[in-house]
């Protein structure tokens, strides 16, 4: 009797299991010709923790809005990936250094150390490398869709090149936005800004921003102030480090950044004699 009472919760309990993992990785959204399962936003949400530990504190249901958000982009640029590249591929090279860029934003120092760091936080390494590739691809289709609206003003370039002796460079985190009407740009930027003081700039970049950068909290390398145009350098240059730029205009969208910390550089002009 105690046998049979036994198998009978076991197979209670199996089944129960079954129907769990079956709830765990159901299908929640098909975008063409790729799926979506609950296990993709599960996996995402362990690495956008991971790579913005600071989100650790913040609310579970908050961080999976935002994984569900960021799989889904990634799910539509790997299908915009796949009709404009044939077998894309980015070379080793570049990727270790997509990779180091990466895994030092979070205070790493060497690839070992990430890989340790990802198991420990039960993350598959190779998925990682397939997202960042991804995004890779994605910002190379971006650049050869609009190269040809690109313009640089040689002149301009050399000009504040030689006026500058000592170099200012920036460690910058962003938030980009889109708003559907100018008029409650305001409205938009007090929100934005409530947030950032509440939860800090890492957790409203992934709530708010539209770019590559939002799953690393919108932190950005370092830029050299020459390379930044006027609308741009004047609002940073009167910001201090921790400080944010109220937002800044550009075609597409709105623009708001913080200052992570500054560096000065002493240039070093070489002449080169026909």
């Amino acid at each position: 009797m105690l046998k049979k009472f036994l198998m009978y919760w076991m197979l209670i309990f199996l089944f129960s299991c079954s129907n769990s993992l079956s709830f765990e990785n159901k299908i929640i959204l098909k975008i063409e010709n790729q799926i979506i399962t609950s296990l993709d936003v599960n996996n995402e949400y362990k690495y956008l923790i991971a790579l913005n530990p600071s989100l650790k504190d913040s609310k579970k249901k908050d961080v999976i809005k935002f994984s569900e958000r960021s799989i889904i982009n990634e799910k539509i640029k790997k299908i915009e990936i796949d009709k404009n590249f044939d077998n894309p591929k980015i070379p080793e090279s570049i990727l270790e250094n997509i990779l180091k860029n990466v895994y030092s934003k979070i205070g790493l120092t060497s690839l070992d150390e990430f890989k340790r760091y990802l198991t420990i936080n039960n993350i598959n390494y190779e998925d990682i490398k397939n997202k960042l590739i991804i995004e890779a691809l994605w910002n190379e289709l971006i650049i050869i869709k609009f190269s040809s609206k690109i313009k640089i003003n040689e002149n301009d370039l050399r000009k504040r090149i030689n006026s500058n002796k000592i170099i200012k460079s920036f460690l910058l985190s962003e938030i980009f936005f889109e708003i559907t009407d100018s008029s409650n740009l305001d409205d938009k930027f007090k929100e934005i800004k409530n947030v950032i003081n509440d939860k800090g700039f890492e957790f409203a970049a992934l709530k708010y921003s539209i770019s590559s950068t939002s799953n690393l909290g919108g932190k950005l390398d370092w830029i050299n102030e020459n390379s930044l145009n006027k609308n741009i350098i004047t609002p940073l240059n009167n910001l201090r480090i921790n400080e944010f730029t109220k937002p800044i205009t550009l075609p597409g969208g709105f623009l708001i950044l913080k200052i992570n910390d500054i560096q000065t550089t002493k240039l070093k002009l070489i002449q080169i004699k026909n």
